[in-house]
């Protein structure tokens, strides 16, 4: 399907669309911490709450995946980087680092994606980058120093930092396996299929990571606490899949066919600004001024760095662009 069709009538339409999309699915990924974290809180092992969003979206989807079942075979290493990375990798370590420090933390910490793929291209791959990029990443990296308050010694836990920084690093592995996996003149794999198939094969490694035949399935049928108010824990659940999952990557797939990337990376920075102030109003996770400041920063660097990156080349489908610009929200929460 092409990006673009200049002058066509039908266009504008679909450019207001596509933001409110995009919005809906920032905001739909953003409540994903919100939700989750009430739920480890009331006994359940992060992984386990990893394993229970991706399995039971992986089911929802899974018409999608039997409509597009040639895919495996056309495209079996970008169905495994989006499974492995985008799916099982980003969400267990950002659901892990929820465990240790704040929700809006642990969401700025991995919006240095964008900033870290510009250091792979410079550094790895030897390829020059703007200025324009360059500065992105300095002031990605300056905010996150204010968001983890590098002066107090690093008051966050370390290892959930940590965690946090290795959700950024499986998406850095999705961005790049997706920019060398596009076939010159191939079509395009459709984004929905690619998103079904990733959440089945990440189901499948969570599956026998988490060993979910240990959970306690007895706290999906009491309460979970947020901000000392009781919630349905299975409440929780369902917004954590139907929402925060399929919701958010179906609205966020769809919103990206309509927007040009820079657009679309604006309105996904949304995600972590939405994700702090749901956690403020409903966890009371508060955040001090210079950190407010810094996830600022944080965002401007990673929208700089991300539309600063070289723009595909030019085809009759954009170099694959529904398939280059999967990772676009996914930033891949």
């Amino acid at each position: 399907m092409p990006v673009h069709t200049s002058g066509s009538s039908r266009e504008n339409p679909r450019r207001g669309v596509g933001p409110g999309l995009a919005l809906v699915s920032a905001v739909a990924f953003g409540g994903s911490g919100v939700a989750a974290k009430p739920l480890i809180e009331a006994g359940l092992d992060p992984l386990h709450v990893v394993w229970l969003r991706v399995a039971a979206a992986a089911v929802v989807m899974l018409p999608l995946a039997v409509r597009h079942r040639a895919l495996p075979r056309r495209r079996p290493a970008l169905l495994a980087g989006y499974g492995l990375l985008a799916v099982a990798g980003v969400q267990a370590c950002y659901f892990a680092a929820l465990s240790r420090i704040p929700v809006g933390v642990a969401l700025l910490v991995e919006y240095l994606a964008p900033a870290l793929v510009l250091g792979w291209v410079r550094i790895v791959q030897r390829r020059p980058v703007t200025r324009a990029a360059a500065l992105g990443v300095v002031l990605a990296v300056g905010g996150l120093a204010c968001v983890v308050e590098v002066w107090s010694g690093l008051r966050f836990d370390a290892l959930g930092l940590l965690l946090a920084l290795g959700a950024a690093c499986c998406q850095v592995g999705y961005f790049v396996l997706s920019d060398s996996g596009a076939e010159a003149g191939g079509e395009p794999p459709h984004p929905l299929g690619v998103i079904a198939y990733g959440l089945l094969l990440g189901a499948a490694v969570l599956t026998v990571v988490a060993h979910p035949w240990t959970m306690h399935w007895s706290v999906l049928a009491h309460t979970a606490r947020m901000d000392g108010r009781p919630v349905p824990a299975a409440a929780l659940l369902a917004w954590v899949v139907l929402v925060a999952t399929v919701l958010a990557y179906v609205t966020g797939v769809l919103a990206v066919r309509r927007l040009s990337p820079q657009v679309a990376g604006v309105v996904a920075c949304l995600e972590a600004v939405v994700a702090a102030v749901l956690a403020w109003l409903l966890l009371g996770e508060h955040l001090s001024l210079p950190q407010i400041a810094g996830g600022v920063v944080v965002l401007a660097g990673a929208f700089i760095a991300q539309s600063s990156a070289p723009a595909p080349s030019s085809g009759p489908t954009v170099a694959s662009g529904a398939e280059r610009e999967l990772p676009a929200r996914e930033t891949a929460t």
